[in-house]
């Protein structure tokens, strides 16, 4: 018998660690967000699979980052989908966005077909480059990491990442889908599930071996990968359930959730400093029909619009 929904295992990660595996991880699951996020924009399933699963890896990397500030993660490209954003503060607000050619996209898609293949990041994005960046602010050194986009999908393109920086084995393993509900139109769902070796000191492993540490995370590896996309999905399967049934011989410790919801940090301060740094004559080129500067933000949609009243007002402040 199904496990009773868990409304609380929506927009959430839920950390865990495998002490007998010397790995830490977690669970990453998101709904209402990005039914949000993708139905305020009307983006075509093609377009909206990718975001989704942008969003879930997004979150699985910054909750594994200590950091107070905002995580992104980009990818931008050749293909149909041009660019793609997603981030995450510290205070769980995320969002995202993409940019794409409807006519590039029916192309590349065929006749008929409207949702991405299942290798699809060669196809929609074509060249280009996945970023990552950690911003705490002005005062803070900006972390960027940026690697080619290599892989058929994101998760491979994540893994790229992290064996080209170096950094400690990662395993990653991402879902999204729409999911029928019982009323209404289906809604959807995303899931990350990452795993990560710890650094030897962290584990309290110095006694073991070599041979011994790659066997241990050969097997975390392989027990995450074990987890199918229709589990990952499930919100009537809770996220301690989903670990335990994949890490019970582990005794997998559970650690207290990290919070998500759909939040947009656009403000009409945030376009009055961002107008304020460009000369006012080149505005020419947003005015309206109305003759209003209109500035719309890329994430929520939400469009600020200046008469020349407000302008005064702007530039006035800068001088």
């Amino acid at each position: 018998m199904a496990a009773s929904e868990d409304p609380s295992s929506d927009d959430a990660a839920l950390p865990f660690q495998l002490d007998a595996l010397g790995v830490r991880g977690r669970l990453v699951r998101l709904g209402p967000s990005l039914d949000a996020v993708i139905g305020g924009h009307g983006y075509p399933l093609a377009v909206a699979r990718p975001l989704a699963e942008a969003m879930a890896l997004c979150a699985a990397l910054a909750t594994s980052l200590k950091y107070d500030g905002i995580f992104t993660l980009q990818i931008s490209g050749d293909g149909p989908v041009r660019l793609l954003v997603t981030d995450l503060t510290t205070d769980g607000a995320l969002r995202g966005y993409a940019q794409f050619d409807s006519w590039k996209l029916a192309v590349a898609l065929g006749a008929g077909n409207e949702e991405a293949p299942a290798g699809y990041v060669p196809k929609l994005f074509g060249h280009g480059r996945l970023a990552f960046t950690v911003d705490q602010g002005q005062h803070t050194e900006r972390y960027q990491g940026v690697v080619p986009l290599e892989g058929a999908t994101l998760a491979d393109c994540a893994h790229t990442y992290f064996r080209q920086s170096e950094q400690l084995p990662t395993g990653i393993k991402i879902a999204a889908h729409p999911v029928a509900g019982q009323d209404g139109p289906p809604r959807w769902r995303a899931a990350a599930l990452m795993v990560q070796q710890m650094p030897e000191l962290d584990a309290g492993r110095l006694a073991i071996d070599r041979e011994q540490r790659e066997d241990d995370w050969r097997r975390a590896v392989i027990l995450m990968a074990s987890a199918t996309d229709a589990e990952m999905l499930d919100k009537n399967l809770p996220a301690e359930t989903l670990l335990h049934r994949l890490f019970h011989a582990e005794r997998p410790r559970q650690f207290a959730r990290r919070p998500f919801a759909a939040r947009c940090r656009c403000s009409r301060e945030r376009i009055d400093r961002v107008l304020r740094s460009i000369k006012r004559a080149e505005l020419d080129d947003l005015r309206d029909a109305t003759g209003r500067v209109a500035v719309k933000c890329e994430f929520c949609s939400t469009e600020y619009a200046y008469d020349d009243g407000d302008l005064d007002r702007i530039y006035a402040s800068a001088a």
